[in-house]
């Protein structure tokens, strides 16, 4: 029986999506369409344990939502919510609805995934809707195992979701795929969801451990789907990349017990060289669509950077500072400019970091990296280099306090511990 469900599971989990699309393009609700596919997930539940698992378990999934639509429809639940867009698009006769369904259904193809995509990172939504969203109809994670990714309570997470589709449904926001430069702005949109669920899975803001794999897994899931998608868009090529180089470091990442490795300490023979051949791939790949100046190129090219390295002391710093300097012009952020101050620290020396660290702390006003614990670690670590041992350990003793990622608490009084030995040295 547990076999069985197992199955179930992994099927669901690659289906899923394509289920939810197929249907999501007849009934035009999101939220219709997961109800169906979830009655199909019901249904194989209840079937499969005493019939077995199916031949083509994906495609028995999809004859049964579809029997659910038509009899939906039949018994007037959708049409009566749907009728004018149904009408209109489909131009069914009521006598032959169960038919025309049949046939829609039937042609299931990539396009209604990638709606499906658009409209689960629709800008109508809030920014924590839109994630929860996308990872819930196209990630295929369940509500519970998305709240746990962000360390909040599963009813909230729902609630969440449930926002999302209600405010989908009352905007009457179109199932399909938007062009011109529509498209662009929600190419962006998609790009940045994605980009969000990485990071939080490459590292996490909070909890106990240093790292969440099911995010930055679905988001790379995500990011090479859209690269199928959508194949003529340079700054999904170039996303996909910067993903593929940042996870190909995942096992040196951490140590025998969880605890966090930064870049200059880890063993770069546990880094999947697989991994680092597709990400430099599809660099090229946005590199020769006309791409590589744009803002995700430049980071997959910093990346690349530190990929091409076979020690930490090889790093090209001066190229990786160029790059910076050039996502700084074009995305003149606070983060990228702490980020460039590191590269500047490791190319030029400590006291030319601090003073690239001065010019964030002025580009943020004095407020955006406030509360950021990576500045004061950063400054920390430029100070201690610099010899000035008392104001480290002050800036250290803060980055300790601010930061909720108990790996990072670690890491960060582990360099404590080492500093105050050196001072004591003295």
């Amino acid at each position: 029986m547990s076999e069985v469900h197992g199955a179930i599971e992994a099927v669901w989990k690659t289906e899923s999506t394509r289920l939810i699309a197929a249907i999501a393009r007849v009934t035009r609700d999101v939220g219709i369409a997961e109800e169906l596919a979830q009655d199909a997930l019901v249904t194989a539940l209840e079937v499969w344990p005493e019939e077995g698992i199916p031949d083509k378990p994906g495609a028995w999934l999809m004859t049964a939502a579809k029997r659910r639509a038509i009899d939906s429809l039949r018994r007037g639940r959708m049409l009566v919510q749907k009728h004018e867009e149904i009408s209109r698009d489909l131009e069914w006769q009521q006598d032959r609805l169960g038919d025309a369904l049949e046939r829609s259904l039937d042609q299931v193809i990539d396009d209604d995934v990638l709606r499906l995509v658009f409209t689960a990172c629709h800008p109508v939504l809030a920014m924590e809707g839109r994630i929860a969203l996308t990872l819930r109809l196209v990630g295929g994670l369940t509500t519970a195992e998305i709240a746990r990714a962000f360390l909040v309570p599963e009813k909230t997470l729902g609630q969440r979701i449930s926002r999302a589709k209600k405010t989908l449904s009352e905007a009457r926001v179109p199932f399909e795929t938007p062009s011109g430069d529509e498209l662009l702005r929600r190419v962006e949109s998609v790009l940045l969801v994605t980009y969000l669920i990485f990071n939080e899975g490459y590292t996490a803001t909070s909890g106990e451990e240093w790292t969440r794999a099911a995010l930055s897994e679905e988001a790379l899931r995500l990011g090479r789907l859209l690269a199928q998608l959508l194949p003529g868009e340079p700054e999904v090529h170039a996303l996909v990349a910067l993903m593929e180089l940042q996870s190909s470091r995942s096992a040196a990442r951490r140590g025998r017990n969880g605890e966090a490795v930064l870049l200059p300490d880890q063993d770069r023979s546990l880094w999947d060289e697989a991994q680092v051949q597709r990400g430099m791939t599809a660099l090229q790949r946005a590199q020769g669509l006309g791409g590589g100046a744009r803002p995700y190129a430049l980071q997959a090219a910093i990346a690349a950077c530190h990929m091409r390295a076979r020690t930490a002391e090889e790093t090209d710093w001066d190229g990786i500072v160029l790059l910076y300097d050039a996502l700084l012009r074009i995305n003149p952020s606070p983060i990228v400019a702490l980020n460039r101050a590191v590269a500047v620290g490791m190319a030029q020396g400590p006291a030319a970091g601090l003073d690239a660290l001065d010019a964030a702390a002025t580009l943020a006003g004095g407020s955006a990296l406030a509360g950021y614990h990576l500045f004061p670690s950063v400054h920390a670590d430029l100070l201690m280099k610099a010899g000035r041992l008392s104001e480290a350990r002050e800036e250290l003793q803060r980055a300790i306090t601010m930061t909720k990622n108990l790996r990072e608490q670690e890491l960060l009084a582990s360099r404590l511990k080492q500093l105050e030995k050196a001072a004591r040295a003295l």
